[in-house]
């Protein structure tokens, strides 16, 4: 008869991702752009000038979260 053969389906998981997971606006140096991320995924982007934010908000996240 065969025995049962116990198989670890979770063995290869990790509890947290190796670099982390971009959420919300950040501000892309390459394109000049704020882009929004959700769960790591680029959401959308807008440029600086038709961004809705006031003046002291861009210019924080442009230093602050800046990519």
């Amino acid at each position: 008869m065969n025995e049962p053969v116990q198989l670890d389906l979770f063995g290869d998981y990790e509890d947290k991702p190796k670099e982390p997971v971009l959420n919300g606006m950040y501000y892309e140096r390459s394109s000049g752009k704020f882009v929004s991320y959700v769960l790591g995924r680029r959401h959308f982007e807008i440029t600086p000038g038709r961004c809705l934010g006031d003046k002291e908000w861009k210019e924080r996240i442009m230093r602050e979260r800046a990519i």
